[in-house]
């Protein structure tokens, strides 16, 4: 997810990340910890060929039963899906795989965070998908994201991030707060800060150990969302200290940073994920795939319980693409589940499990999440609501080192004020020299 992010599902995710995630982005139910492949395989012992695919987070393809289907469609196939919580420890040992030319899966996830890095110094270690498929399937933008200079498309799109607020509208009736989700959507229209304002609101009466959001960097993740122009311009170009869309992210984030309204988790680890069961927080920025990452961690004494408004803006968090590395000893056979994996019809049998959004805009038409998944948000629009944000959001501009410049002002930068007790100037300063050093500066 994603983010994934997704989860990160990519997050996230959201994303992502956060999807996920980028992002995304997030936890997973079955998770190798260490990004750990099997790509050399080959055969399973039975004459069947083993497919590794190597993911962040929860893809959702699992889940949506999409292996079991394809194997039974290709009963010559086995597949293992390779999974690691994170991106910022899956992505550095994917590198590594890459250039050394062995280790890696035959399809490997790319969150968007780090797609212009595999572009850019990776193109050579990828097949040209271009060739295998009819692009137009994908959003342009996205197409344009995982394609190099010289027109090699290194990745299929999986999911986007589109944003809204996921609330528990439970605890917002205990706290004298609107709990209509469009009523709600009306009063943090158009600024993230009035959503933060909301939360000064939400601490008057916050039922007893309850915090507004779960931390300051999904605000800040959220917000930057919303800008075209992030840690890089549009002649790839590094700008983050010039930002003006970071700079307003991270005003919003200190302002939560700073407040009584955060419970201080870093999204992802395993306090985070409790904090879902265990009610901690009323709110959280909510990119697509954070649907299906809610609902796993909640559980069942979550339902009902959460709703689903739509986000201050228009924003994108996480996202991810699959590419088949030429490492691979099955490109064939891996090229084909990839394709397969990312088709209109996977996607929107995805979205109905877990609300990944598609990145294929035929499927949106027709997209349902699974009556359980309403139900579970107490029968919000969801389809709708991230359909409604996707048509809007703008598109933004990343560069070779986004995902580490990100990590390090959320990880390193907010986390010392939410958790540390830094001053704004003090955090901004230790994301600074962290990211110097990202950049070799």
């Amino acid at each position: 997810m994603r983010t994934s992010t997704r989860r990160s599902r990519r997050l996230v995710a959201f994303a992502a990340a956060a999807a996920l995630t980028t992002g995304l982005l997030a936890g997973c139910a079955e998770d190798s910890g260490d990004g750990s492949s099997n790509s050399d395989g080959g055969s399973d012992g039975s004459g069947k060929t083993t497919l590794t695919i190597g993911t962040f987070g929860v893809f959702g393809y699992k889940q949506a039963g999409l292996y079991d289907e394809y194997m039974k469609l290709n009963p010559d196939v086995t597949i293992k899906e390779n999974v690691t919580t994170r991106t910022d420890v899956y992505w550095p040992k994917t590198l590594t795989r890459l250039q050394a030319g062995s280790g890696t899966d035959d399809i490997q996830a790319i969150e968007v965070g780090n797609i212009a890095e595999a572009v850019q110094t990776q193109g050579d270690k990828f097949v040209d998908l271009g060739k295998e498929v009819d692009k137009s399937q994908w959003l342009d933008w996205k197409n344009a994201q995982a394609t190099t200079k010289d027109g090699k498309l290194i990745g299929l799109g999986t999911d986007i991030g589109p944003m809204a607020v996921c609330y528990r509208k439970d605890l917002f009736e205990k706290a004298g707060l609107e709990t209509d989700r469009t009523k709600l959507a009306e009063q943090w229209k158009g600024d993230w800060s009035k959503y933060v304002d909301l939360g000064k609101q939400y601490m008057e009466k916050a039922p007893k150990g309850t915090k507004f959001v779960d931390s300051a960097s999904s605000v800040y993740n959220a917000a930057l969302g919303g800008e075209a122009e992030r840690y890089y311009d549009k002649d790839g170009e590094v700008i983050w200290d010039k930002s003006d869309g970071v700079k307003k992210s991270w005003d919003a984030a200190m302002e939560v940073a700073t407040s009584d309204m955060s419970a201080k988790l870093k999204q992802f680890d395993k306090p985070w994920d409790q904090g879902f069961s265990n009610g901690t927080f009323a709110t959280v920025a909510c990119p697509a795939w954070m649907i299906g990452y809610i609902q796993e961690k909640s559980g069942d004494s979550g339902k009902g319980k959460w709703d689903v408004a739509a986000a201050p803006t228009a924003a994108n968090w996480g996202g991810a693409f699959v590419g088949v590395p030429t490492a691979s000893k099955h490109q064939k056979e891996a090229v084909a589940l990839a394709k397969w994996l990312t088709a209109p019809e996977q996607q929107a049998k995805v979205f109905a499990k877990q609300a990944s959004f598609p990145s294929t805009p035929s499927a949106y038409a027709d997209l349902k999440p699974q009556a359980d998944t309403t139900a579970y948000f107490s029968d919000a629009p969801i389809a709708q609501i991230f359909s409604d944000s996707a048509k809007t959001i703008p598109t933004q501009i990343f560069g070779i080192k986004d995902q580490p410049i990100g990590t390090a002002i959320s990880d390193v930068g907010i986390l010392q004020v939410e958790q540390k007790g830094a001053s704004p100037e003090e955090g901004w300063d230790a994301a600074t020299e962290e990211i110097k050093d990202v950049l070799g500066q």
